[in-house]
């Protein structure tokens, strides 16, 4: 075994394994202008990132690889090979087959030229030979017609499709080796075509645009081999990290932010306040950000106008009221006559509110009724004729609705899947009701106002003061804020017989009030040293699993917690393996673990944040196995939903707001992300039972502080308030 710096050229004969964080493949080394390979000596494998290589590797793809190499012998047989690894290599290129025996290979064995075999390969080369590239770099209808002698109309357009992959490679190339990731280039050269390197050139800064960072940006232009007129004061560059700033404000929750926001990040990326003053000077760019010369703040442009959008709506709504007529009376009087108990005052004044108005609000905490409120305002639109389409953020949070109103119920992406909400007739009449609207980001209501029609009624329900959402705004923190909407607060939490005590010790914590006894109830609080957390937590999920989910603020505490569940648990499952180019290859997942999925795969039916249990674990072809949501929908396992899948023993509590659970475990930890609203949010996950493990010191402290998780810069508040919708 040695290393030596080196470089080899070669065809790609096989793709052992292709992931988003790693790809492997290897080939025969090639000799220049031949198709002969020297495959008896050695073979030649890459390893490198998807977003450090120009275009995905295919089979006959022809690759110049240079930089470290592991040379290593390697057994086939009979017979002793030579292997040449290079892991991240210094130089990477992939390039077209240049001579006519190449490209007739290359095209009969590519996927990407579909139906095009060896025989129409060399018909196409004896056709166009050295004008191959430039016949079919461009599809014209002078290109189509010489090509019909030899190829069918789905060959032609086989042959096209397949070549526009390759087309790019120059520009790809080039992009590689000045450090420009993948996915980065496609997003580019998406937007910019064959101009994009031009555009690199005029402005490096413009690579910002399409995801790379300040710094990667500032490094390129300092390393670079060609001629840029860029220095550390040129505006292009200030803009540049105006933008990016602003940016990284929004990225934390707000929707606008201020000079004095930015002024640290700023100083950060341009290391000199000389060059802070000038970008705030340096020519704003109105297709990016808007400056509210009155309050100082910088409002980016798609923030902006979605809270426009957002608040002209609702204001649109809150305008039509004094609705309760006789109409009205008659059905409320129904739904109300249904019910086996007596409304509250409070209650009723909800339910009168919700009829009342075309846009309301039902608030409050948990064990306040709101879903007693909700249930009786649906069945009176219903006597009413109302189409009723009630929506929640999570598959879990649409079956919890669903079972508690009684009405068909789906998520949020399910509807916004389907035909926009438009009354057929001037009977028609729709209500939407969106559940746990406290999760609801400003893009998602922006999404949900632009799919119904202005006549749509809308009831809000939630809790404003439990986590904001993940996405940019506070939507529901800000209608109540704003006094522009009807609302109810429910804030009344009545003790029943055989209650579990959470509503009231969410309540007291939601104050800032320390329960007297941390244990009480179905509540029961383990002291424990930070160190033994996890520990903790395992063997409490041990007792009860099939009820039980482990709510933990941070990811490293997630993975620690998910390890050693796993480890308890189900140790001797089967691994999920799987099959992938003719190598074995699995994941640490065992059948029967409770999964999360990470990402959103509407068409698949999951989301980010959607849990499951692996029911299969044996791969077919591409199916690597399946998994069964808790919504009862069955997902089948392809490489795709696999790269989301982690274990979902533990999770963190953002994948868990909008669901409930029997028994909740809370991990209380404390840090930047853990205050009051995580803590009440935490507890208002449990449906009968809660653990919070951690020190009673901890949990003093993070009760009494104030709240930081609704701190967040929005403008929605501002816009319901005002007389118009303009900054």
């Amino acid at each position: 075994m040695n290393f030596a710096l080196h470089e080899d050229q070669m065809r790609v004969t096989s793709i052992p394994y292709s992931s988003t964080n790693m790809v492997i493949f290897s080939g025969v080394p090639l000799e220049k202008n031949s198709y002969k390979t020297n495959s008896g000596k050695y073979y030649v494998t890459i390893k490198a990132d998807p977003d450090s290589i120009p275009v995905q590797p295919a089979l006959g793809q022809h690759w110049s690889v240079k930089g470290t190499r592991l040379v290593e012998e390697v057994e086939t047989g009979d017979f002793v090979m030579q292997q040449h690894t290079y892991e991240s290599p210094e130089h990477i290129e992939c390039s077209l087959p240049e001579t006519g025996e190449q490209i007739i290979r290359f095209i009969a064995r590519e996927s990407d030229f579909k139906g095009i075999g060896e025989s129409k390969a060399r018909a196409l080369w004896e056709l166009l030979g050295k004008n191959f590239h430039s016949t079919v770099r461009q599809d014209t209808p002078e290109s189509r017609k010489r090509l019909r002698s030899v190829l069918s109309e789905d060959s032609i357009n086989a042959l096209f499709e397949g070549y526009a992959k390759y087309k790019n490679l120059a520009y790809c190339n080039w992009m590689t080796v000045h450090k420009i990731p993948a996915s980065i280039q496609q997003r580019l050269l998406k937007h910019h075509g064959e101009k994009s390197i031009e555009a690199i050139k005029q402005n490096p800064y413009v690579l910002i645009g399409f995801g790379m960072s300040f710094e990667q940006v500032d490094l390129m232009v300092a390393n670079c081999d060609f001629k840029l007129e860029v220095t550390d004061g040129d505006h292009k560059r200030l803009s540049a990290a105006l933008e990016i700033a602003i940016r990284r404000e929004i990225e934390k929750g707000d929707t606008y932010t201020t000079q004095a926001a930015l002024r640290p990040y700023l100083t950060k990326l341009l290391k000199d306040k000389e060059l802070v003053k000038e970008a705030f000077k340096a020519g704003h760019d109105k297709a990016q950000y808007i400056l509210n010369p009155d309050t100082g703040s910088y409002h980016p442009t798609a923030q902006l106008l979605m809270e426009n959008v957002v608040a002209k709506r609702l204001k649109a709504l809150a305008n039509q009221n004094d609705l309760y007529d006789e109409y009205a009376n008659s059905a409320y009087c129904s739904a109300v006559d249904e019910l086996p108990y007596e409304l509250t005052k409070k209650q009723i004044e909800a339910v009168v509110t919700c009829l009342d108005n075309a846009v309301s609000c039902i608030t409050g905490g948990a064990g306040t009724g709101k879903t007693t409120v909700l249930r009786t305002a649906l069945r009176a639109y219903h006597q009413m004729g109302f189409e009723i389409h009630a929506v929640a953020l999570s598959g879990r949070a649409a079956m919890r609705l669903h079972e508690s109103i009684g009405f068909i119920t789906s998520t949020i992406a399910k509807l916004l899947r389907e035909d926009p909400i438009e009354p057929t007739s001037d009977q028609q009449k729709h209500l939407l009701v969106i559940d746990e609207a406290s999760m609801i980001d400003l893009p998602t209501m922006y999404r949900l106002v632009n799919h119904i029609h202005p006549s749509v009624r809308i009831i809000f329900t939630g809790d404003p003061d439990q986590l904001p959402p993940i996405g940019c705004g506070k939507v529901l923190a800000d209608i109540v804020l704003s006094k522009a909407i009807a609302n109810t607060m429910l804030d009344i939490v009545k003790r029943q017989e055989g209650s579990t005590g959470i509503p009231e010790y969410s309540k007291l914590i939601n104050s800032g009030i320390v329960p007297k006894k941390l244990s009480t109830g179905a509540i029961h609080f383990h002291e424990t040293n930070k160190t033994n957390i996890a520990q903790v937590c395992g063997e409490l999920y041990q007792q009860s699993p099939e009820n039980s989910r482990v709510m933990a603020p941070t990811k490293a505490l997630v993975a620690e917690i998910n390890k050693l569940i796993q480890e308890a648990v189900n140790p001797n499952g089967n691994r999920l393996e799987f099959e992938m180019h003719g190598e074995r290859f699995f994941q640490n997942l065992r059948l029967n673990d409770a999964i999360l999925f990470t990402q959103n795969h509407y068409d698949k039916g999951i989301q980010n944040g959607s849990l499951g249990t692996l029911t299969h674990a044996e791969s077919s072809g591409e199916n690597y196995g399946e998994v069964t949501l808790d919504t009862g929908n069955k997902i089948e396992v392809t490489q795709a939903v696999l790269d989301c899948m982690e274990l979902g023993y533990a999770i963190t509590l953002h994948k868990a707001q909008g669901s409930q659970f029997p028994r909740i475990i809370v991990a209380l930890q404390k840090g930047k992300i853990v205050d009051r609203a995580w803590l009440y949010t935490a507890i208002t996950r449990a449906e009968s039972e809660i653990h919070i493990v951690g020190s009673a010191n901890d949990f003093r402290q993070i009760t009494e502080f104030p709240s930081h998780s609704h701190r967040r810069n929005s403008y929605l508040c501002e816009l319901l308030m005002s007389e118009d919708n303009i900054v």
